[in-house]
């Protein structure tokens, strides 16, 4: 009889089973995953795929390389918010006030680099100071006041929307120069071929050695890891899947800068979140923010990083936003993008509750609900569907989650 304790028998078992029967072994770790209550991104891979199906049926040019290139690029502003949202979303609060603060940060920047002729630099760096110190109010807000999250923003999003109104004037719209670089990068800045290709064999690669690299610690410490044969599999499908997109966005226009951008800010927050002290202080706090505090993790200033970046990515996001449009009007950042960033970090995986989500939830879902809206688009059907429809996905979303806590409570309890 085994002296070791359960939990060891069973990584152990794992672990041989995976080197032993390869891909057969993943698939059983993935199926026992899934079990227990934790479905990844899976739901929201099979939710794309059907997305992409019905809408090239209705409408044969949804997946043309001229649409999907719009697509992506209309994408990027709304995920870089909605990357914001999820740090604030794993340490367990809210921020109801993204959209407004992306349309204050626009007009601050058309404000001051247009009419008060500022460096577009200067301007930008401007609008990010302020972004922050809206980050920093609402910490203090929460921390010093006990006022909530939803509460303090919600006061937000209502005075920056009144603030954003009151800079840009009775004219109401300031427009962006098209020759400036806000508006080249948003619109007409496209990576050239090779380049492209060139950055998706990286992207494949620094997935292979950080996979390798987890293994290999992972084997060190005797935990269960997958075998290497699948790590190489998995690398070059990604590496194959990424050419292959490379190629057909070059089609028609290729691969945009502010793409190249958005995926660089969700590599590093992903490196973050997953690779340093400070992600795993987020989940942390977003599991059980008493049991943190006792572990020793300063619970104050998780919050206050947390609030400050999500801040700083809504400005980015919004202005760039602007940048696509050319302009900063009383338009910016209301309607549906307040909404849409949120449901856009919770139909990508990360949870209402805290303590679990990543960095690609952000741009799992806001492809998401970029595709309806441009699906819809095509088909010449009005907004109302696209609320409609993204109001459901969300449901579904939450629904998905709420049903996977239970079952790894289930599970942990068992």
């Amino acid at each position: 009889m085994s002296i070791l304790p359960p939990m060891v028998n069973i990584d152990q078992t794992d672990e041989r089973l995976q080197q032993s029967q390869g891909l057969h072994g993943a698939l059983t770790s993935f199926l026992r995953s899934v079990r227990a209550g934790d479905v990844g991104a899976l739901p929201v891979v099979v939710g794309l795929l059907a997305i992409g199906t019905i809408f090239q049926t209705l409408n044969p040019v949804f997946l043309s390389s001229g649409n999907l290139v719009n697509l992506i690029l209309d994408s990027c502003a709304v995920g870089i918010i909605a990357l914001g949202i999820v740090c604030v979303l794993l340490v367990g609060q809210i921020d109801l006030s993204v959209g407004s603060v992306s349309g204050f940060s626009a007009a601050i920047v058309a404000v001051l680099f247009v009419r008060q002729d500022w460096n577009w630099v200067l301007a930008v760096l401007a609008a990010c100071l302020v972004a922050c110190a809206i980050g920093l109010l609402y910490w203090i807000l929460l921390t010093r006041f006990g006022v909530p999250s939803f509460v303090a923003s919600l006061s937000g999003l209502l005075t920056f929307l009144g603030l954003q109104l009151a800079i840009l004037g009775d004219q109401g719209s300031v427009n962006l120069p098209f020759d400036s670089k806000l508006v080249s990068f948003a619109q007409l800045d496209f990576v050239p071929a090779w380049l492209s290709y060139v950055l998706a064999a990286v992207a494949a690669l620094a997935t292979f050695a950080t996979g390798y690299e987890t293994m290999v610690r992972r084997r060190r410490a005797n935990l269960s890891t997958s075998s290497l044969n699948l790590l190489i599999i998995g690398s070059v499908a990604l590496l194959v899947a990424l050419e292959f997109l490379c190629w057909y966005l070059n089609q028609d226009r290729g691969v945009g800068w502010m793409v190249v951008f958005f995926v660089m800010l969700i590599l590093a927050l992903n490196y973050a979140i997953t690779r340093t002290g400070w992600g795993r202080s987020l989940l942390a706090v977003g599991g059980n923010a008493e049991a943190a505090r006792r572990s020793g993790i300063h619970v104050r200033n998780v919050y206050l990083s947390a609030f400050v970046l999500c801040s700083l990515l809504t400005c980015v996001g919004g202005i760039l936003a602007a940048g696509r449009l050319a302009s900063a009007n009383l338009s910016s950042g209301t309607g549906d993008v307040n909404l849409n960033a949120i449901a856009a970090a919770v139909i990508g995986g990360t949870s209402l509750f805290g303590g679990r989500g990543s960095a690609f939830s952000a741009l799992l879902g806001t492809l998401v609900i970029s595709s309806i809206a441009s699906g819809l688009t095509l088909l010449n059907l009005d907004s109302s569907y696209r609320f409609v429809i993204t109001g459901l996905v969300l449901a579904i979303a939450v629904a998905i989650d709420s049903l996977a806590r239970k079952s790894r409570a289930s599970h942990g309890r068992a």
